[in-house]
């Protein structure tokens, strides 16, 4: 591929990955050092939302948490994998397809996010924290919201293409 053919990939979209990724860093590193650790610690901001600082050892909704520590280590590997697939997917995918190149780019964000935690901590750093009465969501960052995010502009993309190509 040529340089012009590149800006004309979906790799014009992948300044949004580092921007993602700074931002999700960042907003940690402000909760790490500002906020002490555990719900008792909580700063209350509205009647369904909490920020509260927390580790997360396992991966979405804290699966596999308790597995005993390889479960960093798979999912580091799953993060790099599907960061290096995406970002190749952008290559090969026309710069028109916008939202498809914003989902991609999201995704390597958060799962680079993610990826920086559990490789200098151990463990990733949760601090989003929505809830119903009693009733709480697993807390997230803004990692885990850009990958939910840019999952589903996927779902959404693959609806308008399958729109399209039905007329």
């Amino acid at each position: 591929m040529t340089s012009h053919s590149l800006s004309q990939s979906g790799w014009r979209w992948l300044w949004l990955a580092p921007l993602v990724f700074v931002l999700d860093i960042g907003s940690k590193w402000l909760v790490m050092n500002t906020m002490g650790y555990g719900p008792a610690n909580r700063i209350e901001l509205l009647p369904f939302f909490n920020l509260t600082y927390v580790h997360n050892h396992g991966a979405a909704f804290s699966f596999l948490s308790d597995a005993g520590g390889w479960q960093r280590w798979l999912f580091s590997v799953i993060a790099l994998g599907v960061s290096g697939l995406l970002t190749y997917w952008m290559r090969v995918t026309p710069a028109s397809k916008r939202m498809l190149n914003i989902a991609y780019a999201m995704i390597i964000g958060g799962a680079l996010g993610n990826l920086f935690d559990r490789l200098v901590h151990g463990y990733v750093i949760d601090f989003l924290d929505f809830f119903i009465g009693n009733s709480h969501w697993p807390a997230f960052n803004l990692a885990d919201s850009a990958i939910c995010v840019g999952a589903v502009l996927v779902v959404l993309d693959s609806f308008r293409h399958e729109q399209s190509s039905a007329t």
